[in-house]
This record gives structure tokens, sequence and C-alpha cells, in this order.
């Protein structure tokens, strides 16, 4: 048996036919899907790119005891236990951070090609003496296929031109459709057919906030994130193509999830997925100047629920509904495989709900930035430090409910998911009980990962 693992960066799962979306156009994840078992209600873990990853690679809830950093000595990754047992690891990825200042994301993966070209924004808009291979890069984008998406899809397929009948794991990772979305044009032009070119770029932080803005410019790169949701799911199809045309789809588990999500004005008019301080007059601080602090980040359901699709040879397609967390990934791939899962990994394998749905799922899955108190300096959202001038939000999802919570005294949010799916009443006044009820899971699963004593003490208490 082999596996291919396909993660795409901020693919938001409303933005999927097969979750249900009826306008963007998704067809090739839409027919994986329709073979596959489809996870309705999985939720991220650490929080965003780098966080995630290292919980995909080590099975193991890492904001309790790392941040975004490269994966301490002595962590053992999903690629290192399936080359010990005879797989060829092999990954193709273009997330910009798997390298960078010291990380060490290959680790394991006997092949691992880095497919340069991704950076920050500001290489679109580069300050004098700003230098990065992406702007070369860029400058020699002529086609579709010279893209990020595009070349490490086709790396991928590549690489199994000359290894299809070998044993392997192949891990793919586009950070598409993350920004800056810079699909080609004709893409974008399905959800905006007027579209004149403009690359839109987020706030991180409310619109309303920074003086002139307009709801159109969100909408329009709403618009250009759509185009490269297409783009994405393109790819995934020609990698799919090729995978069914030499003859590996009876015998290859392939998996599609993502990170996280974005917000395109929801939650009265969020544009990133956290935000920035403001100046003294109520404007907008931009993320990239000089001592930006990130302030309060709700992390709504737009951000933690995410999209998984896993389709087994031999296994019947369909859904589940029980709760699922992105840890519990790594340790499924190792039970589909017939391998024993290590005791270091905190995941659940989720092989027996693929065989039944009735299958009960977790209690409760918690989603946040690795643990951090307000002044500490976090990296969040790219490689740069910044202050946290807010605690950080962790969300909590059990049943029906989520809870947003907060050290800071009434910030915490509690929501009904099945009356309010959108979350836009906040019932915590109301339902106290249940509140404190899902706060003291928080509380239990600081305590059994060993979250700080310096963490842990802030978070002890739900002051409403």
């Amino acid at each position: 048996m082999n596996v291919i693992w396909i993660v795409s960066d901020t693919f938001r799962r409303d933005h999927i036919g097969a979750y249900g979306n009826p306008t963007i156009r998704t067809p090739s994840l839409d027919a994986l899907a329709a073979k596959s078992i489809r996870f309705d209600a999985h939720y991220s873990a650490g929080f965003p790119t780098m966080p995630t990853r290292a919980d995909h690679q080590t099975g193991r809830w890492t904001m309790s005891f790392m941040g975004w950093e490269a994966l301490p000595a002595g962590v053992t990754t999903l690629a290192e236990i399936l080359a010990e047992h005879g797989l060829h690891t092999a990954a193709s990825v273009d997330t910009p951070y798997y390298l960078r200042d010291g990380m060490n994301y290959d680790r394991g993966f006997q092949t691992f090609f880095m497919n340069t070209g991704q950076d920050t924004l500001w290489s679109l808009i580069p300050e004098p003496g700003y230098h990065h291979e992406a702007l070369d890069i860029r400058d020699r984008w002529h086609f579709e296929s010279d893209r990020n998406a595009p070349k490490t899809f086709m790396t991928a397929m590549q690489w199994l031109e000359h290894h299809y009948k070998e044993d392997f794991f192949l891990y793919v990772d586009t950070w598409d459709p993350h920004e800056p979305w810079d699909a080609p044009s004709y893409y974008t032009e399905l959800y905006w057919p007027d579209y004149d070119g403009e690359l839109v770029l987020p706030l991180y932080g409310n619109w309303h906030d920074v003086p002139g803005y307009t709801e159109a410019q969100v909408r329009k790169g709403h618009a250009s994130y759509c185009g490269e949701i297409t783009m994405v799911d393109t790819w995934v199809g020609h990698l799919l193509k090729s995978v069914e045309n030499m003859g590996l789809m009876d015998k290859t588990v392939v998996i599609f999830t993502t990170d996280h999500g974005f917000y395109f004005g929801e939650h009265g008019g969020l544009f990133g997925k956290m935000s920035s301080d403001k100046y003294p007059d109520g404007t907008l601080r931009p993320y990239d100047e000089p001592g930006s602090r990130w302030s309060y980040s709700p992390l709504f359901e737009e951000i933690v629920h995410l999209p998984l699709f896993i389709h087994v040879p031999g296994a019947a397609p369909g859904a589940y509904s029980g709760l699922s967390s992105a840890i519990d990934v790594m340790p499924t791939v190792l039970d589909l495989l017939g391998l024993d899962v290590p005791d270091f990994v905190q995941g659940r394998s989720l092989a027996p709900a693929i065989g039944d749905a009735t299958q009960s799922g977790r209690d409760y899955a918690v989603s946040s930035i690795p643990f951090a108190n307000p002044g500490d300096a976090v990296q969040s959202v790219d490689n740069f430090l910044r202050d946290l001038k807010d605690p950080p939000v962790t969300t909590v999802t059990a049943g029906d409910w989520s809870l947003l919570y907060s050290p800071a005294p009434g910030v915490s949010q509690l929501y009904n998911l099945a009356s309010d799916p959108q979350q836009l009443d906040n019932v915590i006044g109301t339902n106290t009980d249940v509140a404190k009820d899902i706060h003291q899971f928080l509380v239990e699963f600081m305590r059994e990962t060993k979250v700080p004593d310096r963490l842990l003490r802030p978070r002890l208490e739900l002051r409403l």
C-alpha cells in the first residue's frame, strides 16, 4: 500500500462542492470526495502554517511544547517511521518555511523537492534593498505551469513516473491558495468577470478600520482567492489522473486536507486570519510595519473547521460526523499501512471510522496558536517575530458547542453550532455552565499535555 498526502494551505472547507458549496468550481476534489470518506467535523490543532505541519508530521499536540520553530531534536516524524519500514519517502512542497532560517521540516524524507517562488506579500511590493529568489522566479512566469502550485504538482507527477512501482509515501504541500492570490486571470474571471488584474492584499484586521477601504475590495480579493482554489483543484486533478494512469488508485491511500481557513469580511469585517493592532486613532496598523503587534484574533469556524478526505482502496465511500483533529491523520496513515502507532503519538487513528461511521469521535478538539502570553514574541502568519498585544484565543469544539476562550475578562465567547453555524449569536451569558464545562476540557488538556506553568496559570479560570 502507498500513501499520497496532499496539503493545500488556507483552503476553506466551505469553498468545496463536496461540502455543499454550489458556486466555487472544485470538480477534482468533489470526485475524490465521492470515492473517499469525507470527515465532516475535522478541526485544526496548532495554528497556523508551520505549527500545523509539525502536528501532521508528529501526530502530537505541538502547541503545548513548541512554537513556529524547527522540529526539536528527538521528535520523530511520520516520514522517519515510514522510511525505517522500507517506504520511499518523498515530498514536493512550495510552502516557503520548510527549510529557511534553520527550519528542518524535511526530516525523514529521502527525497525532498523544495519548489521555490513563494514568499510573503512583500516580495510583490519590495522596499529598496529587499532581495529574494521569488522576485526572479516570478519574472520568469509566462504560463500557468510556471506558477507555484502547478510546479509542485508537476514535480510530484514526474517523481511518480520514476518510482510508481515502489512502495512510497508522497507528501505534496502547496501554499496556494494562500495569498498572494496570483493565479492566471482567467481563473479569477470565473468569479469576477470584469477582473482588472489588481492584486488585492489582505489587511490582517478589520477592513472598516482602514480609511477609504471598501467592501468591493474584499469581494475582489475573495474572487481571486476562489480563482486560486480552482487552480489548485485543477492540478490536484492532474495528479490524480496520473495516479490512475499508472494503475495506482487500487493500492494507494489518498489524503487531502489543509491547515486553516481565512476571513473575507465575516464577523464584522475581518480580512485575514489574525489581526494587527491599531494606532491611537483607532485605524489599523499594517502588520508589516515595524513595531506592529498581534491583537485580539478569534478563531471562528472559517479558520478552524477543515476539509479532510481519505480515499482507502476497498473502503466504501461515505461521511463521518465524529469529531477529529489534525493530529489524527498521522496515526491514521500508520494504521492503514499496518504499522504500530508509537506511544508518543497523541493523535487517534481514524481507520476505525473509515470502516464504521458509527464509531465515536473525540469529546473535544483544541485549536490554537502555540500557547503564549501577552508580551511574548511569536511567529505567526510568517517567519517574522511580533509581540502579542492581547492573549491569543483558543477554540475548544465539543459536540454542538464552540468556546472561543481568552484569559482576558469578558472576552470569551460561546456558540451553538447546531442552531447558529455562522456564529452570529454569542450565548455565553445564558449558557455559563456549558462554557465552564468546556473550559474544564481545556484545563484538562493543558495539564495532560504538560503546558508550562507560566502559560497554564493564566488559563485556569473562565473570566466572564
